[in-house]
Order: structure tokens, then C-alpha cells, then sequence
């Protein structure tokens, strides 16, 4: 789904600091001393929200937005499949990572990250299965509102979802997140897939184009 520009939308979304991202110096499979574990094309950080192992061959990173119904779509029609086959299996190690839409997206991120890790996509899933509840796009005049519907979904009070929206200390990391994904990755829309720091065409992809994608890069290909 075509988005506008990054810096367009830094201009409208208030809950994201402007702020830049320092690159690190790539090498093949090595650590850094904050917990960086780079390869070429790639970084894995710390405060990635990831499945699968580790030390799969494959490194699969999603770069997408909750309120993206073409993200949605994908979570729900060609997500489960991509888990079961390549995930849960050890073939992929799948990282999401949010590249804001709107200040929803920013708030819905704040969410997730409130909670423990383990239960963080447990929020992701309830916020793209529940977009019609708070996304603008469906014509939502109330999304905070909204969002407060979807955190008693996943267990949280509306004064909890109400602190981790208003909580600042995670609009750097969204930010830099965000302008990794456009300068590195030319990220322009959501979804866009990165397979071992290789960055596809911003689209959703179906089962078996990803499919293809996944056992080519294990391949070496």
C-alpha cells in the first residue's frame, strides 16, 4: 500500500519524536557490545519483537503498519501459513518492525511495547484484526476510543492504555525504526519485506511468491 513520505508523515504524526539513526559499520555474523547482532544487509537489535530461532539462515523482517489493510490481510491470510512452514520450523527468524501511517500506528506500537515481550504480538494481532474498531480509514471519528476497545481485548484497563499511548520514552526508537526502514531499505510503503537484508517491492505477497523468496535465500540464491 502506497504511503506518503517519511518526512510527511513525521510532520503529522505527533507522538514520534524527529530524531536520526547512526549506522553501524556491517560485518558478516558478528555482535556488538550493546547486544547488535549484524550481518550483511541487516541488524538485529535488541528491542526487535521477533519469532523463530536465532540462528536461522534466513532472517525475514517486516516492515508494516497496523493500520495498513494490506498488512492486515497478510496477518491473517499469509502469516499463519509462513509460520508454520518456516518459522516454527527454525527455517526463518521473522522480526516486525513498525513503519508508522498515522499517529494511531505510533500509538498502537506504544501498546504493544507495554506489555511483556512474549505477549507482543498477541496486541499486534488484536489491533489488525480489530481495524474497523479505531483505524481512521474505516471512517472512525473516536480512535482513541477505538483503541482503548482493542486493549480490553488483550487484558488492558483503559488507564493503562491511556499511560502507554502518553508515554514519550519509546518515540525515539519508533522514530529511528521508521527512518532506518525509509534510508536503508527505501521503504515507501507497507507491507515491504526485507529477506536477508535483500528489500523487496513494497506490496503483500502471497503464500507461495514468499514462499519462493524464503527457499531461495536459504538456498544462497
Amino acid at each position: 500500500m502506497s504511503r506518503r513520505s517519511l518526512q510527511l508523515v513525521l510532520g503529522i504524526v505527533a507522538l514520534i519524536a524527529v530524531a536520526g539513526i547512526a549506522y553501524y559499520a556491517l560485518n558478516p555474523s558478528s555482535d556488538t557490545p550493546d547486544g547488535t547482532q549484524s550481518a550483511d544487509g541487516y541488524e538485529l537489535k535488541p528491542e526487535d519483537r521477533t519469532m523463530g530461532d536465532p540462528k536461522a539462515k534466513v532472517v525475514l523482517i517486516e516492515y508494516a503498519a497496523v493500520s495498513c489493510p494490506v498488512c492486515a490481510m497478510f496477518n491473517a491470510q499469509v502469516f499463519p501459513q509462513i509460520k508454520r512452514d518456516y518459522i516454527d520450523t527454525g527455517k526463518v527468524l521473522y522480526v516486525f518492525r513498525m513503519f508508522p501511517r498515522m499517529a494511531e500506528d505510533g500509538a498502537g506500537e506504544k501498546m504493544a511495547r507495554c506489555v511483556p515481550p512474549e505477549r507482543y504480538f498477541t496486541v499486534i494481532d488484536a489491533l489488525f484484526n480489530n481495524q474497523p474498531k479505531w483505524d481512521p480509514e474505516f471512517g472512525i471519528q473516536d480512535s482513541h476510543g477505538g483503541l482503548i476497545q482493542v486493549g480490553r481485548i488483550v487484558g488492558m484497563s483503559a488507564e493503562q492504555v491511556d499511560q502507554c499511548i502518553a508515554a514519550k520514552a519509546d518515540d525515539d526508537r519508533i522514530n529511528a525504526v521508521a527512518t532506518e526502514g525509509q534510508s536503508r531499505y527505501n521503504v515507501t510503503g507497507t507491507p515491504t519485506f526485507v529477506i536477508n537484508g535483500q528489500a523487496q517491492p513494497s506490496r503483500g505477497l502471497s503464500y507461495e511468491a514468499l514462499a519462493k523468496l524464503l527457499d531461495q535465500a536459504a538456498a544462497g540464491k
